[in-house]
């Protein structure tokens, strides 16, 4: 098995073990790659209303939020990530890879959907399991691996926190002062925050998607087998991307956002419910809990980016 943990003798339940604790890590990860982008695109949100006289409103249910809300919030969607199959979160990741470039495609070169940020992170979470997964799947140190890029994680999550703790509680003072670095490097570079989450976010999906498409395909164990699963897979998520772009008002605020999960979990569901297992439908179920988990937390800032327009690329 694990060549650190060699002197364990061979009990039985003990792969079973090691495969729920893999899981785990792989969820946290996931969970804290959400924190780190919800924290950054709150401070950034939080500067953009603090800017606008007419949002102050806003700026204060961004400013809002509590350590222990996201210490739960990150520790709830870390269990729903780990509880889902990877066969299911790798559909997760390929739909709304697909979704994303139509609507960066529709939006036009320059412009950018601002609710994307958003209404990925339960597929960003998806995305770093399944890349985990798929790179490390048959390493020898694979539980070590996991251990140490969770705690990287975690610390890199936590930092995040703090900096958006620190900009909704001390910004404005210290903005105007001048004798923060942290706040002068925000108020002089803070409009750079959405490029780096679009290049982040690229790179992820990029990753999430070579492994989606892998672990996939490892199930199959024939060509006609895998045709028979990626021909209704294509056209459900064809015609799923076709209705979303052409349904009036998706992007105008929070409400939208939650029928627009309800159309996409729909819609593998019913996909999974023909080709897929049983225990497929019941991932769907999970993935469900945490889109909307992902939505409940971030709603405060899903209503400021309704009205707030990112810089082009």
């Amino acid at each position: 098995m694990f060549s650190l943990w060699s002197w364990v003798p061979a009990l039985p339940g003990l792969a079973w073990g090691w495969a729920l604790l893999d899981a785990l890590l792989q969820g946290l990860v996931g969970a804290c790659a959400v924190s780190v982008l919800c924290s950054l695109l709150r401070v950034y949100l939080y500067i953009q209303c603090l800017n606008d006289p007419e949002r102050q409103g806003e700026k204060a249910a961004i400013g809002a939020q509590r350590r222990v809300l996201e210490l739960l919030h990150v520790a709830v969607l870390a269990a729903l990530l780990a509880l889902v199959g990877s066969r299911v979160a790798a559909l997760v990741v390929l739909e709304f890879s697909l979704r994303a470039v139509s609507t960066v495609l529709s939006l036009g070169k320059g412009a950018h959907s601002s609710q994307l940020y958003l209404l990925c992170q339960y597929s960003l979470g998806c995305g770093v399991s399944c890349g985990l997964s798929f790179l490390l799947e048959g390493a020898p140190h694979g539980t070590c691996n996991l251990v140490l890029a969770a705690g990287l994680a975690g610390l890199l999550a936590t930092y995040t926190q703090r900096l958006a703790r620190h900009v909704c509680t001390l910004y404005e003072l210290h903005s105007r002062a001048r004798y923060c670095g942290v706040c002068i490097l925000l108020l002089t570079a803070g409009h750079g925050i959405p490029r780096l989450l679009r290049n982040a976010l690229t790179v992820a999906f990029a990753v999430g998607d070579l492994a989606a498409v892998a672990l996939i395909n490892r199930d199959f164990l024939s060509a006609a087998e895998a045709v028979r699963f990626w021909t209704p897979l294509t056209i459900c998520y064809t015609l799923l991307v076709i209705y979303m772009q052409e349904e009036p008002g998706q992007s105008a605020g929070g409400r939208a956002a939650y029928q627009t999960v309800l159309v996409r979990m729909g819609g593998l569901f019913i996909l999974l419910l023909t080709v897929g297992r049983w225990t497929d439908v019941l991932h769907v179920f999970i993935s469900l809990l945490g889109e909307l988990w992902c939505l409940l937390r971030a709603g405060a800032m899903l209503e400021s980016c309704s009205v707030t327009a990112l810089p082009p690329r």
